[in-house]
This record gives C-alpha cells, structure tokens and sequence, in this order.
C-alpha cells in the first residue's frame, strides 16, 4: 500500500472519547480533549447560566465547567465516584464538561457515522454532528463549537479572562 493510499485509509476513521451520559454514550473528537480529571470541587460563578458549574484552577489555569446534562435538560443525578470533567478545546477556550463517566477511546470508520435523528436521546439536534455505530450500539457525536452559543462562549471568556487576571494579581501582590 501506497503512503498516499494509507494517508486516505486514515482520513476514513475517527478518534473519539466516549462518556456516558444519563445512559447514553456521547463522544467527541480526541484532538479537542485536553485532558479527563475526576470530579473536584468547583467554586460557584453568581450571575451565570444554569449550566454552568463554576470554575476550576486545573494546572494554574481558571477553566469553567459546564453541566451537559443541564446543558441538555437532561434529568439531573448526583455526582459519583466515576463521574469526570473531560477539558475540551472549544473557540479557542478550554471548557470542562461535567459527564457521568468516561467510557473509552474509540475509533469508528468514518462510513459509521450517520447525520443526527431529531429524536436521539432527547436532546437538541443543533447540538450534535451525527451518530456513530459500533455494533449495536450507538454514540452520539457531539459538535463542541455548537454546544456553546457564541453569546455563552463572549460570557465565559470574559469570566475566564477576568478570574485569570485577578489570580495573577493576587500572585504579584503575594
């Protein structure tokens, strides 16, 4: 096989992290996860959308966290042992995403992958990008720059970039 052939070979599948959420498998593309931790304390932000958690100082670095399953209107659970914040790269912003469990990596051949049904899993079609089977079971992919209104991105930036400023102040004044 030629280099060029396996470079097309490559183009054909796609790398996700799979999570679980309210018994549903989602996953989003590898490239844009920047790292899974385990669920911390998260310091609220007053006047902010329900769905978002608040901030977390991962690294030194001010990141705020979102709830996909507020997010989605999708019945609210506690937070368990297994539940993650998956840090995903979006506009340009790092996001933590509160998830239930993280599952695996996957890789499904691009052939796989279906547009979204307006039924699946009860949430919002804008916020997908399509439907990946494996074997029986389905996974949904979601669309990372659509989960976020840009509005709802401008709000987190200006949080993040504020909160970032303030740590440094503090850190010079110290």
């Amino acid at each position: 096989m030629t280099e060029e052939r396996q470079d097309n070979a490559t183009d054909q599948w796609e790398q996700l992290v799979v999570f679980r959420l309210a018994n549903e498998y989602y996953g989003v593309d590898i490239g844009a996860v920047n790292t899974i931790i385990r669920m911390q304390e998260v310091t609220d932000i007053p006047q902010t959308p329900d769905f978002v958690e608040g901030v977390i100082n991962l690294r030194g670095s001010i990141i705020p966290v979102i709830d996909l399953r507020k997010r989605f209107a999708l019945p609210e659970e506690d937070v368990t042992k297994a539940s993650r914040i998956v840090v995903v790269e979006s506009g340009g912003q790092m996001i933590g995403m509160v998830v239930d469990a993280v599952a695996e990596t996957l890789r499904l051949p691009a052939d796989a992958i279906e547009p979204p049904s307006p039924v699946i899993a009860g949430i919002d079609t804008e916020y997908l990008r399509g439907v990946g089977k494996q074997d029986s079971r389905l996974v949904i992919l979601l669309d990372l720059d659509k989960v976020l209104t840009a509005r709802e991105m401008q709000t987190l930036s200006k949080i993040d970039k504020k909160l970032n400023r303030e740590k440094g102040e503090v850190a010079k004044a110290a």
